[in-house]
């Protein structure tokens, strides 16, 4: 079993991806039903459009049409995405000039009482600045909220406990920050939004299993000599420094690693662990100078006008993770729907509705040879966020498969009107 384990929110790589209105399908997907167990954390979401590659359409149980796509110029489709939501006659623009559009999520509540729709959209295409905007899905449907400042959003029931978080970063915010670009951070500090009450508050503390294991995972990266080569350093690096060309790289780079550490316990809610590690990695006689630089970064970005969660988030509750084969429960299942999440009246109590791909990619076709020959058989087990929290391969020999299946997303499953996780199969074989 493959656990996936959320880490610095890198940017997705281009690849190609099935999705209900590809043209030419690389990728055959058949739904089989079975059970599952297993609660992983995030993984980087793939990019429904990129410049005008990728599309996407398909109608909610509500009656509202999600579609994201290329801008199209009569018959010719422009390096350009557009998103927009049809209800009735009516159409609702999402975008309509952008570089990237990825769906987040489709169908799940976001702490609004109702299901909704949340799309990353990036503008200008250079991954730092990315908007998220969250729309009703209820009858008519409405922009609830938009989140500003990231440079990637996955929203996931990340414990398994019934609620579901926002994962974003604050790159906007450190971009540039002591001359540094975003690029040349390993990663921006990490931030964790949940909705409640219909508002929006940073629950960062209840994770510090996941900080704590960005820090060890940095702090093995320095080398104690360099450490102390930085310490005697002037801190803002901007003088000239005896040596090679090597030796300033060496320092820039342990600034980097210290700076992400100190963000990592800022960012957690642990301000003392944060100035305390700062004193101690940091050249003392500049320590007066950043240290406020540092608060001034968290204080002007996503986090603006976000309050932070009050007191530790309780994780011991788990939720019921339901089996579509009905193997271990008596559950009626609807039969496959290509609409999917479209309520069928003849199904009898409990009412549940399978899950549906929204996003499903295979290996990059680069790294792949003889790619007829790893058809496979994958167990999943997706949240009520649709997105996948644990894979396991039941047949076929490629690995890669599991890595793939990381940044899948799926309309949740559904019971009783309300989204679940559950537990269900893949088969996925080549039809070229």
């Amino acid at each position: 079993m493959k656990r996936f384990r959320g880490t610095h929110l890198p940017a997705t790589p281009k690849i190609r991806f099935l999705s209900v209105c590809l043209v030419v399908p690389a990728l055959f997907v058949a739904v089989l039903f079975c059970p599952v167990t297993l609660r992983p954390q995030i993984h980087p979401p793939d990019i429904t459009c990129d410049n005008g590659s990728g599309e996407y359409s398909s109608r909610f149980f509500t009656g509202t049409t999600v579609s994201v796509g290329p801008v199209r110029n009569g018959a010719f489709a422009e390096r350009a995405c557009a998103a927009k939501l049809t209800w009735g006659s009516e159409d609702i623009g999402v975008a309509s000039n952008a570089a990237q559009i990825g769906i987040d999520i489709l169908g799940a509540d976001l702490g609004f009482g109702k299901p909704v729709v949340a799309f990353q959209i990036d503008e200008t295409g250079n991954g730092t600045d990315r908007s998220y905007q969250i729309y009703s899905l209820a009858k008519p449907p409405r922009l609830l909220f938009t989140i500003t400042g990231g440079g990637s959003y996955v929203a996931a029931d990340t414990d398994l406990d019934g609620k579901v978080e926002i994962w974003t970063d604050d790159a906007s915010a450190v971009d540039g920050f002591e001359g540094v670009p975003i690029q040349s951070f390993d990663f921006a500090p990490t931030v964790v939004l949940r909705f409640e009450k219909k508002h929006l508050v940073d629950v960062s503390s209840g994770f510090a299993s996941h900080y704590d294991a960005q820090v060890a995972e940095i702090r093995a990266q320095i080398e104690p000599q360099e450490l102390a080569a930085f310490r005697n350093s002037d801190g803002i690096l901007s003088l000239k420094i005896s040596g090679s060309s090597a030796d300033l790289h060496r320092l820039i780079r342990t600034k980097i690693k210290v700076l992400e550490i100190v963000w990592t316990y800022l960012y957690s809610g642990r301000d003392a662990e944060a100035w305390s590690a700062l004193q101690k990695m940091w050249p003392s006689r500049d320590f007066n100078r950043i240290r406020p630089e540092i608060s001034a970064v968290r204080q002007r970005g996503i986090l603006r006008g976000v309050d932070r969660a009050a007191g530790t988030p309780n994780h011991k509750h788990q939720v019921h993770i339901y089996d579509a084969t009905g193997s271990s429960e008596a559950v009626s299942w609807n039969p496959f729907n290509p609409n999917g999440g479209a309520p069928d009246s003849t199904n009898q109590e409990p009412f549940v509705i399978q899950p549906k791909s929204i996003l499903l990619r295979r290996p990059p076709p680069s790294e792949v040879e003889d790619f007829r020959a790893s058809d496979a058989a994958i167990e999943l087990v997706v949240d009520a966020a649709g997105k996948v929290r644990s894979a396991s391969l039941l047949s076929g020999a490629d690995p890669r498969w599991i890595q793939a299946a990381a940044g899948w997303n799926f309309v949740p499953a559904f019971r009783d009107g309300s989204p679940v996780a559950c537990r269900f199969r893949l088969s996925v074989w080549d039809l070229k």
